[in-house]
């Protein structure tokens, strides 16, 4: 609600997206305080004095400096229509077009969830792969870039047990380079209940209920919030679809990246979501002083300031790409060290006011 002003959203750098929306709780019960009794005004304008503070102390997020890596978002705008086994070919073909060519400066291009139909790992048995080789796959994608760019692409990798029968699958990211060899993998731990697996099995299934999402294998979870080290790049945190909608839990701590990279897959969700989707991606890049990339198969695909600032976008339902320098970090927020604490403080506030408003009222 706060990022079309966004000096008032940028608050939540220092006490994170709960606790502001607690302080605005605050700030519209005490306009109302206002209005019906005068003892109120000593609370508004402390609230509001407070934000502003707060706002005061943001400092913009700095250019990228001169010679910077690039960042390349594509967006091919296949709906779900669009991604069934027999339409691989013409959505790689899709994804090469708008995935530029190589130049001087490393290149970072990332394509979306969910867009990649066949495995890229060696190692699985013949009948897993639908219509090319991994090694095909892979050499294909290298073609497309130079030899200090990578590409991070959204895809599934799969689990067997020992007759080789497929026992589970990872949505994962990849990360592959100029020379067709796999970098680094991250398998998405924050997984969506009854879309990427059905929980409590054993209960529901005998009922009846199965997943939403078709498929008769649940996906299993990753360890999370990770990263990726990758040359030239640094080290880049993996957030895929909705794991960045949670406030405190899109950073490892302990080995704090330079960027988050956030591909989705919000063709599911019509027009209302994916503005949604966006809007909490901005909010993550606030929190953490992290610049976010966005790519998404129908939008909306965004390059983040660590600001929360939109750099660049591609509109929802238009095939695209955008190029950017990569934007720089911001020294770690306040909230990045303690997290989700002052939402802590701030119900407990909520909690006290409540108590001493009623006690009042009698």
């Amino acid at each position: 609600v706060w990022l079309p002003a966004i000096g008032v959203a940028r608050v939540s750098a220092w006490i994170g997206t709960y606790a502001l929306s607690g302080v605005t709780i605050v700030a519209a019960g005490a306009v109302l305080l206002l209005l019906r009794r005068r003892y109120a005004l000593p609370a508004v304008i402390a609230n509001s004095g407070a934000i502003t503070a707060l706002s005061a102390l943001w400092t913009d997020a700095p250019d990228a400096a001169p010679g910077a890596p690039l960042v390349r978002v594509v967006q091919p705008d296949i709906g779900q229509e669009d991604r069934s086994e027999s339409d691989g070919e013409r959505v790689l073909s899709a994804l090469e077009k708008l995935s530029g060519k190589p130049g001087a400066q490393p290149r970072l291009v990332v394509w979306p969830e969910g867009v990649v139909r066949d495995y890229l790992e060696d190692g699985y048995p013949f009948y897993a792969y639908d219509w090319s080789s991994p090694l095909y796959l892979r050499r294909r994608i290298a073609r497309l870039l130079g030899p200090q760019d990578i590409l991070l692409t959204g895809g599934t990798a799969l689990e067997f047990d020992r007759e080789d029968r497929i026992s589970g699958a990872a949505n994962s990211v990849f990360a592959l380079d100029g020379q067709a060899r796999l970098r680094g993998r991250y398998d998405k731990a924050h997984l969506v209940p009854y879309g990427e697996y059905l929980p409590m099995p054993w209960l529901l299934k005998p009922l009846g209920l199965a997943r939403l999402v078709p498929g008769d294998i649940d996906f299993t979870s990753g360890e999370g919030p990770g990263n990726l080290t990758l040359p030239g790049f640094g080290t880049i945190g993996m957030q895929i679809c909705y794991e960045i909608i949670f406030s405190g839990q899109v950073v490892d701590r302990a080995h704090r990246p330079r960027l988050l990279f956030n591909p989705s897959n919000d063709a599911w969700f019509g027009t209302w979501g994916p503005p949604q989707h966006l809007a909490q991606a901005r909010m993550r890049a606030i929190e953490e002083g992290l610049p976010i990339v966005r790519a998404t198969p129908t939008g909306i695909s965004a390059i983040i300031g660590a600001d929360g600032r939109l750099i660049a976008t591609v509109p929802h339902e238009t095939a695209g790409a955008i190029e950017r320098p990569l934007p720089p970090a911001l020294v770690p927020t306040l909230f990045s060290r303690i997290g989700n604490a002052m939402a802590a403080v701030v119900a407990g506030l909520l909690l006290a006011m409540a108590v001493a408003l009623r006690r009042r009222a009698r």
